[in-house]
């Protein structure tokens, strides 16, 4: 699956960048048919507690699916945005099974 990664208004470390990858990837087991992913991070009011957003866009034949999530942490906010897209590729197996 190949992966793009935004990082909007601040550079992203390779750690944050290989956790995404990591969580990423693992999406792979409940489908075969995913074509790409594009992920985007941003930064919120910066007084906020949880002001990291993550965005992740999946590209599968047919269908988009989409999950955002605000979190205090970038890998809470991918680890909840990832777990999202788990169960809606789930649910999509459901349906074309």
């Amino acid at each position: 699956m190949e992966i793009q990664m935004h990082s909007i208004h601040f550079k992203a470390d390779q750690k944050l960048l290989d956790f995404i990858q990591d969580r990423l990837d693992k999406l792979e087991h409940f489908s075969q048919r995913i074509v790409n992913a594009e992920v985007f991070l941003r930064l919120d009011k910066d007084k906020e507690k949880e002001n990291k957003i993550s965005e992740i866009k999946l590209n599968v034949p047919g269908k988009e699916l989409f999950s955002k999530k605000q979190c205090k942490s970038f890998e809470e906010a991918v680890d909840e945005a990832v777990e999202a897209l788990r169960k809606q590729l789930l649910k999509e197996k459901e349906i074309n099974a």
